[in-house]
């Protein structure tokens, strides 16, 4: 599969850091090479589960190079460009294009609100940066500047903007987006939907961290849905939404790298300030992989 056939299961890959906080290599290797081998369809390293928000420059291009050393084209690599700045956006892109990166996952960060013809602006300039394909990334919730169904539409016509990864919780919206983009771009859902029912409207696979935890049963829901066995699939569904209301309730970074670090990776710790997961959430979320583990 290349970038510009995407579907299927692509987890936001966490990024591990040894105890100085610097980028370990080796663990994610190991860690690419394990979700690979459980078959997920791509890795977006850099995305919101990746901690993209607190690392530096020099650490974000050893994530991408890591990444695509260790998956050997096996899979396409999606890597995250977020900056509050346009120059900086296109920079990034241009680099991790440089370091082998298949696509490109495309974020506006924002302290002061832009306005549409922003908007369009900055992710126009990302794709007009590389001949990479690129995806939209749209988080009404988090994202102080959002992508709007009107600035999404034009977008579409940019022939190197090629999906769209919606993180909203509104399943509605990602059908308004699929009707005005005409076919235009591929959709993807986050963790914050469910599913099944994205794939059912006609998404074509999901981005999100909790595909980390549980890439297996991830693999076979996907293929449950492509092959239109939508019981058997909402029967998954219903069990691994848990996961899900975890990622919800906990910290993000918090709740993947004590998830993987309960299947024997350790990512570390997340970057402070933010907290990690007390004794007592690790044991919850323990006891959920362990149910899930026979799913």
């Amino acid at each position: 599969m290349d970038a510009r056939n995407m579907h299927g299961v692509i987890p936001y890959i966490a990024t591990p850091l040894d105890g100085e906080g610097r980028i370990d290599r080796p663990a994610l290797t190991r860690l690419c090479e394990h979700l690979i081998d459980a078959g997920v369809h791509g890795l977006a390293p850099l995305g919101s589960t990746g901690e993209f928000a607190y690392l530096s420059r020099a650490q974000k291009a050893e994530v991408i190079e890591t990444v695509v050393a260790a998956t050997d084209g096996r899979v396409p690599v999606i890597a995250g460009v977020a900056s509050t700045a346009t120059d900086d956006a296109v920079s990034q892109a241009r680099d991790w294009a440089a370091r082998g990166a298949d696509g490109i996952l495309a974020v506006m960060e924002a302290y002061f609100p832009v306005p549409d013809e922003g908007v369009v602006a900055y992710f126009s300039a990302i794709a007009e940066a590389t001949d990479r394909p690129v995806t939209l990334y749209t988080n009404p919730n988090f994202q102080r500047s959002d992508l709007s169904l009107a600035a999404i539409e034009r977008l579409s016509r940019h022939p190197n903007i090629a999906y769209l990864k919606d993180a909203s919780t509104n399943t509605g919206r990602l059908l308004s987006i699929m009707n005005r983009t005409e076919g235009r771009i591929g959709i993807f859902a986050a963790s914050s939907h469910i599913t099944v029912a994205v794939m059912l409207i006609g998404g074509l696979g999901w981005m999100a961290g909790p595909s980390c935890l549980i890439p297996r049963q991830s693999v076979r829901l996907y293929d449950l849905c492509r092959g239109g066995n939508w019981t058997e699939a909402m029967t998954l569904q219903r069990d691994l939404w848990a996961v899900n209301e975890a990622f919800a309730k906990y910290n993000l970074a918090a709740a993947i790298k004590a998830g993987l670090a309960i299947q024997g990776f350790d990512c570390g710790a997340p970057i402070a300030p933010q907290a990690a997961l007390s004794a007592s959430q690790i044991k919850e979320l323990g006891d959920l992989l362990d149910r899930l583990e026979s799913v």
